[in-house]
């Protein structure tokens, strides 16, 4: 996850919940289902935008709100990618395998482009995908937790496992890489407050997971509704409301089919809607509010589980980059082709 600061609510439900709940799976023998990793993309953020100032800044912020949603460091490394030097090593070899015009073809890519009105493309911000190859494969991960829209990367990351299994076989592994596969979120939008597009701090359409109940009240006042239902008595249409998705995710199920019904009956308003919405997202709030309380007074302990995150990382990233130099006869001091007696 790119580094941008405090998260929001689409974070939550299309990245964190997901995580958390892969993190704490147990197989049918009572261990581990998965091992996990939790990375601080901050290159990533360059593709975007070159201002570095607050990065370390929205990185704690960032890790803070993972921590309270869940995420626990003594089962889960959670590091950032600029301080694990073997992302970019990683990165400059996968980049000799892939063309130019594969990646021009990404349509996440293309979406990007329109969505930020961008005149032109960095070689960065085009090679993007290459570089989430390497913080994939770098573990060794072969399950990635994804929303629809990153599916086009995991499948990038596929070929590039290929072509360098293909290219480069280990002499005693084999194949260094699995292809890895994506792992659909089960809820991975979340529209804006506007009604219009995603959750995006950008767009100031968010309620982020550190706003407390009245911000959260306040915030849902300006939610965009169902534009037919102008007064309270007209009937609504909740399919095309922007509360009624939320109260989708944050409302008990027994609830949400009176508030359907009421809605279409038009004996529901929208204020009362909005009230009954920001009560539910509040309280589904609160444990991650209680906990970032805890962990903002104790902000010698964020770092140190970063860094202590960050060693672990080194160590899984180096083991497996001996094993690509291995396969590719990189830093050999004696050639094959000459063996002395």
């Amino acid at each position: 996850m790119r580094p941008t600061g405090k998260l929001h609510l689409g974070h939550y439900t299309g990245a964190l919940e997901n995580w958390v709940e892969q993190q704490n799976l147990l197989d049918e023998k009572g261990a581990r289902a998965y091992e996990t990793c939790f990375l601080i993309a901050d290159y990533h953020n360059l593709t975007t935008s070159l201002e570095t100032g607050e990065i370390y800044t929205h990185s704690l912020d960032m890790l803070v709100d993972w921590l309270a949603a869940g995420i626990d460091p003594e089962k889960s490394p959670v590091f950032r990618q600029s301080q694990v030097k073997e992302h970019a090593e990683l990165f400059l070899i996968f980049a000799m395998l892939i063309t130019s015009s594969r990646l021009e073809r990404n349509p996440t890519l293309k979406e990007q482009v329109r969505d930020l009105n961008m005149d032109s493309l960095t070689y960065g911000h085009l090679g993007y995908p290459v570089l989430q190859s390497a913080d994939i494969l770098l573990y060794k991960a072969n399950v990635v937790p994804v929303g629809d829209d990153q599916i086009p990367h995991v499948e990038i990351t596929r070929e590039i496992a290929r072509k360098f299994n293909n290219q480069y076989p280990h002499p005693l592994l084999g194949e260094v890489f699995a292809e890895p596969s994506p792992k659909i979120t089960k809820f991975s939008r979340l529209v804006g407050l506007d009604g219009k597009a995603k959750m995006s701090k950008s767009l100031g359409n968010t309620i982020l997971l550190s706003d407390n109940p009245d911000e959260v009240m306040k915030k849902m006042r300006m939610a965009v509704t169902d534009t037919l239902k102008i007064r309270k008595n007209d009937p609504g249409h909740p399919e095309v409301c922007a509360v009624y998705s939320y109260h989708s995710k944050f409302t008990p199920s027994a609830q949400l089919e009176n508030i359907a019904a009421d809605c279409r009956a038009g004996t529901l308003g929208c204020v009362d809607c909005k009230k009954l919405c920001a009560t539910n997202i509040s309280q589904e709030l609160a444990p991650l509010l209680e906990k970032r309380r805890y962990y903002e007074e104790r902000m010698d302990m964020v770092t140190d589980i970063l860094l202590d995150g960050e060693k672990k990382a080194k160590r899984l990233a180096h083991a497996t980059m001996q094993e690509v130099r291995a396969a590719m006869r990189l830093g050999e001091t004696t050639s094959s082709n000459h063996h002395s007696n």
